[in-house]
């Protein structure tokens, strides 16, 4: 039996108890109301009932529905009780349900139980000797579909750190300003001062290499790496890849902007040198993108792809700088 059930039978029981009883000698009559409770109808003529009646209070259990109704009757017969005061007063009046029913989720990806990616994990954290820092923007955080717990439970837990906020300044971040002044310490960015990770050597450099990678979109990230010079203290490097992006669930610029994992993934199995560390990383990707496409999501095609075939339905910006990004991305121009 539930627990509500087991207390209406309660109640249930205590108002029988006392309808059995045979009525006081001062009452009138017992009468039911709308809702099938029993009521005593007790005459005011007798002082010495009154005086019982002050001492003992009635045995008859009065609902929580059955005291508002008194108490919006009078009120309202009053004048005392306006509309929106009675609409709050039905609404307070209404059960309140004390257990809801919650997803269970799993304790290592957060996912429900239902799309668990723990499966396609590795079973063990990746072995690097890279350290990841992740430069995060707080809306990035709120989001429902990231890729960076996904990255983060590939990886050793002293192999990464994720940093949120806007503004990183050396004396609040002294950790994070002296990575950045560490002549292993790389930040992934692209740019015309970037040079091709691809293309860079490492393999005569002892040093233990850091990473630098800001998630957001791509305005948040561009606005993060202008606006804290000690971004520009590592050396900035880019990927020449040229591979589509496989988070197809989530709206791109272009064909080759790719999620914070995704470039994670290619990065690290560049720099250690181990190319299995992309698939291994992509696989969970892969599989949340599979899950929510089989429970109803649609495929983002890349804005340049929605622009080049005519498909982008939403209104053109009034902004002239961004009016012209989208006509650079029409005449195939690099941004």
């Amino acid at each position: 039996m539930m627990a509500s059930d087991a207390a209406q039978g309660s109640v249930s029981n205590e108002c029988e108890t006392v309808l059995q009883d045979p009525a006081p000698p001062h009452c009138d009559s017992l009468i039911h109301d709308a809702h099938g409770s029993s009521h005593l109808l007790v005459s005011i003529q007798d002082p010495e009932y009154q005086e019982q009646l002050v001492e003992q209070p009635s045995k008859v259990p009065m609902t929580r529905e059955d005291a508002f109704r008194d108490s919006y009757s009078t009120d309202e017969a009053s004048g005392a009780l306006s509309d929106e005061e009675g609409a709050f007063r039905g609404l307070s009046a209404l059960p309140v349900e004390n257990s809801i029913s919650r997803r269970v989720l799993c304790s290592r990806c957060s996912r429900p139980e239902k799309v668990c990616l723990c499966p396609f994990l590795p079973a063990h954290p990746i072995h690097v000797s890279t350290c990841l820092y992740i430069v995060q923007h707080p809306a990035e955080e709120s989001r429902v579909l990231r890729t960076v717990p996904l990255l983060a439970a590939c990886l050793p837990e002293d192999k990464y750190k994720v940093l949120i906020g806007r503004r990183f300044g050396e004396e609040r971040y002294p950790e994070l300003a002296a990575i950045c002044r560490k002549p292993s310490t790389l930040i992934l960015y692209p740019g015309a001062e970037a040079a091709n990770l691809e293309e860079l050597s490492l393999a005569g450099d002892h040093h233990q290499h850091s990473l630098i990678i800001i998630d957001g979109t791509w305005s948040q990230a561009k606005d993060i790496f202008y606006r804290n010079s000690i971004f520009r203290l590592p050396r900035q490097v880019q990927l020449k890849t040229t591979v589509s992006s496989q988070y197809v669930i989530r709206t791109q610029p272009t064909d080759t902007c790719l999620s914070t994992l995704e470039c994670a993934a290619i990065a690290l199995s560049i720099m250690e040198k181990k190319p299995e560390i992309q698939e291994t990383i992509l696989r969970p990707l892969q599989a949340l993108c599979s899950f929510q496409l089989q429970y109803g999501a649609q495929i983002h095609h890349s804005k340049e792809q929605l622009l080049k075939s005519g498909q982008y339905n939403k209104p053109m910006p009034k902004n002239k700088r961004k009016l012209k990004k989208m006509e650079l991305l029409v005449n195939n121009v690099k941004i």
